[in-house]
């Protein structure tokens, strides 16, 4: 039966989130760990849809996991085949990753053309172009991609567009490759230097990681080792509850951050009129220091620029702005999709040309809403903080990929948050909330394993 969050906005938020791993490094290293025949063990992974989704493949690849107390043990020593299913990649597109080191071990790989948030287009030529650089033969056939090399070899790659997941395919696939893999114009979000890091512990050669050039040294495969790794935290999660909290005028400590990863993301808060104090090189204090925040110009772009997922949650302090702002989105062109849910609760948002012009309103009033992504989803719920009356959220499925613990967290800075069945032609009575409220509020979150 569907879930939805029921919001009573107008608390104002205040409090301590630690911040959980990164769900962006965690499934490229999950995928990474196929290359290596034996166990590895990863720390800091957070307890979300998306990694149960990646389990799901892993294990139909044929690897024994173990996953508890955000430890994920993966032993890839029993794989036989090279092989994932439209219905398992179709969920996660991030789980296309186990191309490049599928490719690596085995030589051949044939994976499902991958699924995942309807934002836009989300190119798999340049995959194409780096793993054929490599001397693989590439083809697409009824859904799939096919790969087959009996050698790879180390080649300089261009990217048209510095591309996460092309970037990340093509450093796996080149771990194992016969000589020097260049790749030019590769992303440097954080992401992809814990992916390198990851890889560098288990015996890879690579440098670069974090620039646009980025140097693969192909070594044998009996160099390759079992490591023990943390992940890094995730910025986007940072970046939502920080704006959250200065959305509803409060004040929060984030913990277990990487400070220099969301930099962007700070300048940006710090020039609608937020104070970011780090009181530790993991911990710091956010608050705001203006009755109401100040407009910006937002544009998005490839890391370190304004991240294009924190685009929808930024939106939600900008509709309650004094005066006009505006966003232009450059990195895909159906990020909008939570303007309209915006608009029914009284914002005034325009968009063209993907570019949202936001005039301020005086407030946002609670209604029925549907979360058509994972940023965009959390973008809604800061909505619901805000307004006033309640404000019902469904579409969980998308938030439940991102966000760990969501309403408990929440709840946890004081807002009046709750996750309750969303029975079709059923309101919930004040009573039935509170009773819900008791019988769920700190439980695990929806998704659990222990194998």
């Amino acid at each position: 039966m569907e879930e939805k969050l029921v919001i009573t906005g107008g608390e104002k938020l205040s409090g301590e989130i630690i911040v959980s791993g990164a769900k962006n490094a965690v499934l490229k290293q999950m995928a990474a760990s196929l290359l290596y025949p034996g166990p590895v063990c990863i720390h800091n992974v957070p307890n979300l849809a998306d990694v149960y989704s990646m389990l799901e493949v892993l294990e139909f690849i044929g690897a024994r996991v173990k996953f508890k107390n955000n430890t994920l043990e993966i032993d890839s020593s029993d794989i036989s085949g090279s092989f994932a299913p439209h219905e398992l990649v179709n969920k996660l597109r991030a789980s296309f990753n186990v191309m490049g080191p599928l490719l690596g071990r085995f030589k051949e790989a044939k994976i499902a053309l991958p699924g995942g948030c309807q934002i836009g287009a989300r190119r798999l030529d340049l995959h194409e172009k780096g793993l054929k650089a490599l001397g693989a033969e590439v083809r697409f056939d009824q859904g799939y991609m096919f790969a087959h090399a009996p050698k790879l070899k180390g080649a300089r790659i261009y990217l048209d567009l510095p591309s996460n997941g092309a970037t990340e395919n093509i450093m796996m696939a080149s771990v194992l490759a016969e000589g020097e893999t260049v790749i030019e114009n590769a992303a440097c979000d954080p992401e992809i230097v814990d992916l390198a890091n990851f890889l560098i512990s288990m015996g890879a050669k690579i440098q670069g990681a974090g620039t646009h050039q980025i140097v693969i040294n192909g070594i044998n495969p009996k160099e390759l080792h079992s490591t023990e790794y943390r992940a890094i935290s995730d910025r986007l999660e940072a970046g939502t509850y920080l704006v959250a909290a200065i959305s509803t005028g409060g004040e929060i400590i984030l913990k277990n951050i990487e400070p220099e990863n969301i930099q962007g993301t700070f300048s940006k808060l710090q020039e609608a009129g937020v104070v970011i104090e780090m009181l530790d090189s993991k911990t710091l204090r956010g608050k705001i220091n203006v009755k109401k925040l100040r407009p910006l110009n937002i544009s998005t772009g490839w890391y370190p620029g304004f991240p294009t997922d924190l685009q929808a949650i930024i939106t939600i302090p900008l509709s309650i702005a004094t005066g006009t702002s505006t966003i232009k989105e450059n990195i895909y062109e159906d990020r909008f999709a939570h303007v309209n849910e915006l608009v029914r609760m009284g914002a005034d948002i325009k968009v063209n040309n993907h570019i949202a012009v936001i005039n301020g309103v005086e407030k946002l009033s609670g209604t029925k809403i549907v979360a058509p992504d994972i940023r965009g989803g959390a973008g809604l719920v800061v909505a619901g903080l805000v307004a006033s009356g309640k404000t019902e959220v469904t579409g969980l499925k998308h938030i439940d990929r991102g966000y760990e613990n969501l309403e408990q967290k929440l709840s946890s800075l004081g807002a009046n948050i709750i996750r309750t069945k969303n029975i079709s032609g059923e309101s919930s009575s004040e009573e039935n909330i509170k009773e819900e409220k008791k019988t769920e509020t700190g439980l695990p979150r929806l998704y659990k394993i222990d194998k």
